[in-house]
């Protein structure tokens, strides 16, 4: 989820999961707040665009056959040590399996959060801070080997699918997407098989 982001740098011992939770609480109005690169994100709610526009794309993977995609669940990155390294909200998702047994005591031992090895692939459409989108999101989401990342970047007006993710070292900020391809918003945007070409107009929409 990333509407209008306020990223804040962390300085604390405390476990991330345990960070949120306690911004979450203390928070007057509902959020869900993220932790990408050591920041908290905490987008307020999105606009109609934004929302309706994501939903539309997610409509679209349903009707070609993929009964996985969907909206709303949060999923926990990890590092090479077991520690959390981002979790994350996305706007869309193809999983790449239903939540099974170990799926379920990992949502209940990481207080709400899934395993992000169950995204297949992942989609975000940006907001007015469109680096967090384009920046720590598209390595987060590469340093957790997500084979495809779709961002529609409605600053640029295009939208992108990358895939190939490469994680050089093990610094999670290097990773990124070694391959993409582009399109103007409101032309169709290709993604590799078996997975539908997008129609993207439905950003061009008030």
């Amino acid at each position: 989820m990333s509407a209008e982001p306020i990223p804040e740098p962390v300085m604390t011992q405390m476990d991330p999961i345990d960070l949120l939770s306690a911004i979450e609480e203390a928070s007057p109005l509902p959020i869900r707040a993220e932790y990408i690169e050591g920041m908290v994100i905490v987008p307020p709610q999105p606009n109609y665009n934004h929302s309706n526009g994501a939903y539309r794309l997610a409509i679209q993977f349903t009707m070609a056959g993929f009964e996985l995609a969907g909206m709303g669940m949060g999923f926990r990155a990890a590092d090479k040590d077991g520690s959390t390294m981002s979790l994350v909200v996305p706007d869309f998702y193809v999983l790449r399996r239903e939540p099974t047994d170990l799926d379920a005591a990992y949502l209940a031992a990481h207080k709400g959060w899934y395993p992000a090895d169950m995204i297949a692939l992942v989609g975000e459409v940006t907001s007015t801070n469109h680096a967090i989108d384009t920046g720590a999101k598209f390595s987060a989401y590469a340093a957790a080997d997500i084979p495809l990342y779709v961002l529609i970047n409605r600053t640029t007006r295009t939208a992108h699918c990358y895939s190939n993710p490469i994680h050089p070292g093990d610094d999670p900020t290097k990773a990124h997407y070694a391959s993409g391809t582009t399109a103007v918003l409101g032309k169709p945007l290709t993604l590799p098989d078996p997975y539908p070409t997008l129609d993207t107009a439905p950003f061009l929409e008030h």
